[in-house]
């Protein structure tokens, strides 16, 4: 089963493709044909995880620094592959409207205590036929660029030395706009939403102010919410209008500025004159509001990604909040992980990834449109969730199947 590919929005990147070598387990992991709603499913300890921290990896490397994503990770003692050799490995291929597949590798090792940039080039192939060109190569800090906005053969070459081997070259030179090409390579993965959202961290009560983007754990949604509301009230009706739907009897929330400069956020249930703050609402109340100003932000980050959507929920929302994934794959690209046969359930096999350690310890996956049998299933009308628990999928049961996926069995 071939997967379609879906243009991306207006100005929007889309990821193609991941490899990742000697990154914690995945020794060598590759991702092709990435689609806008990518679902990893797994066992505990598969990997999922750790697909999921490469993405928080690279966006940390240009937000806070290398050198910080990697102590933040126990350095190369608790993040490179054990018993793996050579440099911790990231490319991606990311395709923005308007130009051909741009390839993006990044290769890291450590030496004396630190980190050292060994590798990181991008390249393109702008016609049918020939070599990629390379147009940004650097190693341990020296390199250079070729600028304008289609850099080839015949565009200046730049020499710009960084001033330590552990600078990202594209984080450097993407500041300047004779490098357009690597700009848009560096506002791309600065924009990544990674989350790791908190019912707890909701609860706060953060600083008045209107924030247009919610912070990976949340504890701005008061003051995300207060932005809505001042510049897109409709969108925050729609998001209520969701939240009613699901949440039985929640009217509305509201987001008001106390004496003390604070933002306290409140939840209006219909029965009752006075609204209860958030801080006593249930976890699935305030995990479902903000998964919702997530997804429907107006003008949401090019690459967000969830983890385990499911905590917190009531199993029977799942698939309407995976159709909501999709939706909003229209204008962003998801990646989410999993453990929900009924998130699953509102999926289809090639959006889904099955991962699994083989007996060296190494992840290892697959697309489930790619398992044999499951395609067919589907087209009977079989749902995924229920393939998985059935153990179709080769990793229905993590306690008796931990090999590759196998070959479905008959359904009767």
């Amino acid at each position: 089963m071939r997967t379609k590919r879906t243009k991306a929005p207006p100005g929007q990147a889309r990821i193609e493709y991941l490899k990742v070598q000697n990154f914690r387990a995945l020794r060598e992991v590759e991702f092709k044909e990435l689609t806008p709603l990518t679902v990893l499913l797994g066992p505990n300890g598969s990997g999922k995880s750790t697909v999921f921290d490469v993405f928080a990896f690279l966006a940390e490397c240009f937000e806070l620094g290398l050198r910080r994503a990697w102590d933040k990770r126990g350095r190369a003692k608790e993040l490179k592959t054990r018993g793996g050799d050579g440099p911790v490995t990231i490319e991606i291929k990311y395709r923005e409207p308007g130009f051909p597949l741009i390839t993006y590798h990044l290769s890291v090792d450590e030496r004396r205590g630190g980190p050292v940039v060994v590798e990181e080039w991008l390249h393109w192939k702008r016609g049918s036929y020939g070599a990629p060109f390379r147009f940004l190569d650097y190693r341990e800090g020296e390199g250079q660029a070729i600028s304008g906005e289609q850099p080839d053969d015949r565009d200046k070459r730049v020499n710009v030395p960084l001033s330590s081997a552990d600078l990202l070259a594209v984080n450097a030179l993407g500041q300047f706009a004779e490098h357009p090409r690597v700009a848009a390579l560096r506002k791309f993965i600065t924009g990544w939403y990674v989350s790791y959202l908190s019912a707890d961290s909701a609860r706060g009560q953060p600083e008045a102010g209107p924030q247009e983007r919610m912070t990976r754990t949340g504890d701005n949604l008061a003051n995300v919410i207060q932005f809505l509301a001042e510049q897109h009230g409709d969108r925050l009706e729609q998001i209520f209008n969701v939240l009613r739907r699901r949440v039985p009897r929640i009217e509305r929330v509201l987001a008001e500025t106390m004496p003390d400069g604070r933002l306290l956020l409140q939840i209006k249930d219909a029965p009752f004159s006075h609204p209860v703050l958030a801080k006593f609402a249930s976890d699935g109340t305030l995990k479902m509001l903000a998964y919702l100003v997530l997804l429907y932000d107006p003008t949401p980050p090019p690459f967000i990604g969830i983890e385990e959507p499911e905590n917190f929920l009531h199993p029977r929302l799942l698939p309407e909040l995976a159709e909501e994934c999709r939706a909003a794959s229209e204008r962003t690209q998801l990646l989410v992980t999993t453990h929900s046969p009924f998130f699953l359930n509102g999926l289809r096999p090639d959006e889904v990834r099955v991962l699994w350690r083989n007996e060296q310890g190494y992840t290892q996956t697959r697309r489930a449109a790619d398992l044999p049998g499951v395609g067919e299933f589907v087209e009977h009308g079989a749902l995924l969730g229920h393939l998985w628990m059935e153990g179709q999928l080769g990793v229905g049961d993590p306690l008796v199947n931990q090999g590759a996926p196998s070959r479905p069995q008959r359904r009767r």
